[in-house]
């Protein structure tokens, strides 16, 4: 498909330096400029579309840079990518019953490889607008990485903020973004570009969250609460136990012990194995118990509205049944909602694994320990 949208008129080529016209790489580049069509002011939306769905997106959409619900992300996406004028937000769908799943091995394997599908997407597409002309990068869509902004914001877009904004979703109870399709079970990506598009998505008219509450019931350490209240650090402490908050406050116990033994002592050979596989593999989150039980989505909620006790038999009870380690901070709200409702659970108390812990003396001089931030 054609994707040229007004063409802008060529500018007049700015005369090169007689030494730099000798070379032959630049001899080649000047033979071809005369015949080369200049860039699409404005990208196709159907085109992109196109592309993206061929790359292995299951759902695209844009967004003006400029929009006011993108005030926050602008001058770190113009950061990432000076000239930005459209963010291009893509959804990868997961297999939900791999997500619902009690071993949560097999939920953590469909985690990583729609995790890999949609980083592979993001990287096509901006080849092939890369290829059409335009400027485009594609940020991390899995795990944040701009570790030298820690603990303040460390992504360099909101994926989630982005998504709504494109109308590809709105926020549930649960703080995911449910797909009107899809539902919940999906992977977000967002890419920068240089140029406008065609054709702009707009926030859906409606909330796709039944607000049956089963998040609330699925949840092992209260994360969610029935009024709509959500504890970030009850639910990073625990579902992210193996990512970076979790590994430093189990470096700090390997470097607490005394010895050996003491440090069995203070940690399971399960939870040392579990690490380990972290580390050498890939983080696992431990719950995500809320995306599993969200029967939202047109594709999704069939059997939910055809048996709803049965549903929660089948999806709901097996996570609420599972004996497993919540990991929460002494004396939380957390620890004691997993001790009434989750009785058969282990509670465990670790540190603080969502906040420094660096003296003000240690602050790095340029003050990022600071900065403040949430996950997107």
């Amino acid at each position: 498909m054609d994707q040229s949208v007004d063409r802008p008129e060529r500018p007049e080529p700015v005369a090169v330096p007689p030494r730099l016209a000798a070379h032959p790489s630049v001899r080649a580049v000047l033979a071809r400029r005369a015949t080369r069509e200049a860039p699409p002011r404005v990208i196709d939306a159907d085109w992109l579309r196109e592309i993206a769905l061929r790359a292995g997106a299951d759902d695209v959409a844009a967004v003006p840079l400029d929009r006011p619900e993108l005030t926050d992300e602008r001058p770190f996406v113009e950061r990432a990518l000076p000239g930005t004028r459209s963010l291009v937000c893509l959804v990868v769908r997961m297999n939900r019953d791999n997500v619902r799943s009690s071993e949560r091995s097999v939920a953590n394997q469909e985690f990583h490889h729609s995790g890999e599908i949609i980083n592979a997407a993001a990287r096509r597409i901006v080849r092939e607008l890369q290829d059409a002309g335009h400027r485009a990068v594609n940020p991390s869509a899995t795990f944040p990485m701009e570790m030298d902004r820690y603990p303040g914001r460390i992504w360099v877009v909101a994926h989630k903020t982005v998504a709504v904004a494109a109308g590809l979703g709105a926020i549930g109870i649960h703080r995911n973004v449910i797909h009107p399709r899809f539902g919940n079970f999906i992977l977000l990506a967002t890419l920068l570009v240089d140029a406008d598009v065609s054709e702009y998505g707009e926030p859906i008219d409606y909330n796709p969250c039944l607000e049956c509450k089963l998040c609330v019931a699925a949840c092992p350490v209260g994360a969610i609460s029935k009024d709509g209240d959500f504890d970030f650090f009850s639910c990073f402490t625990h579902n992210y136990r193996e990512f970076m908050g979790g590994f430093t406050d189990w470096a700090e116990t390997v470097a607490d012990s005394t010895d050996g033994a003491d440090f069995r002592a203070r940690v399971s050979d399960g939870e040392n194995a579990s690490m380990w596989q972290s580390l050498s593999f890939r983080a696992n989150y431990k719950a995500a118990y809320c995306m599993a039980v969200c029967p939202a989505g047109e594709d999704v909620l069939e059997p939910y509205l055809a048996d709803r006790r049965e549903f929660m038999d089948r999806v709901l009870r097996p996570l609420q049944d599972k004996v497993e380690t919540l990991y929460v901070l002494p004396g939380s709200p957390a620890g004691d909602h997993a001790r009434r409702r989750f009785p058969h659970k282990e509670v465990r108390h670790v540190g603080d694994a969502g906040r420094s812990r660096r003296t003000p003396a240690t602050t790095p001089p340029d003050g990022s320990e600071g900065r403040s931030g949430s996950h997107p």
